[in-house]
């Protein structure tokens, strides 16, 4: 392909202006600071669902009547159900608290540790280490025993599938016999030993289950995770979270043919103790100094229709407020480390050492 020089320039622009945006959204120069994000609290529900798949045998329709066993299913079904339900709080960077460390020789800061997103974790110390969710992984599943592996000849030879049905059905009967007898010790060939007896037995259970398959069906199971964030701004009462199906699993809000799941969110209007000194008493500049949140409490409270489902307390950036440390803890004889929580942007630890003169 073909660039004259005027295109190699105007691409060369481009490219600079895409280089000062990254570095833009990250924080400003060196010679202004360092920018960071302070962290607002996200919530994930973490769902895990049970997916039921039921396959039917080729003998359904015989089930009744050569085995007695009513309402078997003769058509395919997928069914879904809820079998866990987890709360967890991360933290992800909230745009309206953008500030900046300046970089000037009166402050005693040595290092700014940021996350990827550029969140405050940590200034002259290293930061908490965050815990990530491992990946679900599901369990694997057991393969199932083919029943044609089990059929004997007379039913291999059978020329339609309703004798071959009552074929099966007979081989079942003398499966179960078999059974009987060597529970009472009372068969031909009876075993020498306990364990030789418990191996007989095993080997006739999967052959009484492989050709019970063609008339009760299989049904397999795999268990899923769905994982659904929501940030709370504001107290709410019922909002609709998601939706579940019996059918479907979990829905789109606007599907009516799923189960209505709310959330709740009320605002405690408690804050955590905080040591009021170590915060600025002045009115900091909205581009300057080290500030951290004191996250506010609140109750999320999950319904099921109006069946209340769980409900959790914790703390929440957003419904606390933000404070700027005080500028003296970071001057040239003073060495102080803060370590912020990645979740709700407080202080977790601060260590504050005066150099000896």
């Amino acid at each position: 392909m073909y660039f004259n020089m005027k295109n190699l320039a105007v691409a060369f622009l481009l490219f600079l202006a895409g280089v000062q945006t990254v570095f833009a959204d990250k924080g400003k120069g060196m010679a202004d600071g360092t920018g960071y994000y302070l962290p607002r609290t996200e919530l994930r529900f973490t769902i895990k669902i049970e997916k039921s798949s039921y396959t039917p045998g080729d003998f359904a329709i015989y089930a009744e009547k050569y085995m007695k066993m009513s309402d078997v299913k003769t058509a395919p079904e997928v069914t879904y159900r809820i079998l866990d339900f987890d709360i967890a709080s991360v933290g992800e960077r909230d745009t309206s608290k953008y500030y900046v460390l300046p970089a000037d020789s009166k402050y005693n800061i040595q290092s700014v540790r940021l996350d990827d997103n550029g969140v405050l974790l940590a200034v002259n110390a290293e930061p908490r280490t965050i815990e990530t969710p491992k990946p679900f992984k599901p369990s694997p599943k057991q393969a199932l025993p083919d029943p044609r592996d089990y059929m004997n000849e007379d039913v291999l030879s059978a020329g339609s599938i309703a004798k071959m049905a009552e074929l099966c059905a007979l081989e079942i009967c003398d499966i179960r016999e078999s059974k009987s007898m060597l529970s009472k010790g009372e068969a031909d060939f009876m075993p020498k030993d306990g364990e030789q007896l418990r191996i007989m037995l095993r080997n006739l259970d999967i052959q009484e289950n492989a050709l019970m398959q063609l008339f009760s069906g299989v049904t397999e199971r795999d268990t899923m995770e769905t994982v659904i964030s929501f940030v709370p701004d504001k107290a709410v009462d019922k909002q609709l979270l998601f939706r579940f199906s019996k059918w479907m699993g979990v829905t789109d809000v606007d599907d009516l043919g799923g189960v209505p799941y709310y959330i709740s969110v009320e605002d405690k209007r408690v804050l955590p103790l905080v040591h009021e000194d170590l915060f600025s008493k002045k009115k900091a500049k909205d581009n300057g100094g080290l500030y951290v949140n004191i996250p506010g409490k609140i109750k999320v409270t999950l319904s099921k229709g109006n069946e209340q489902w769980a409900a959790y307390e914790l703390y929440a950036a957003q419904f606390g407020r933000t404070e700027a440390l005080d500028e003296g803890l970071f001057g040239k004889k003073m060495f102080t480390s803060v370590v912020l929580n990645p979740v709700t942007g407080n202080l977790e630890s601060i260590d504050i050492s005066e150099f000896k003169k």
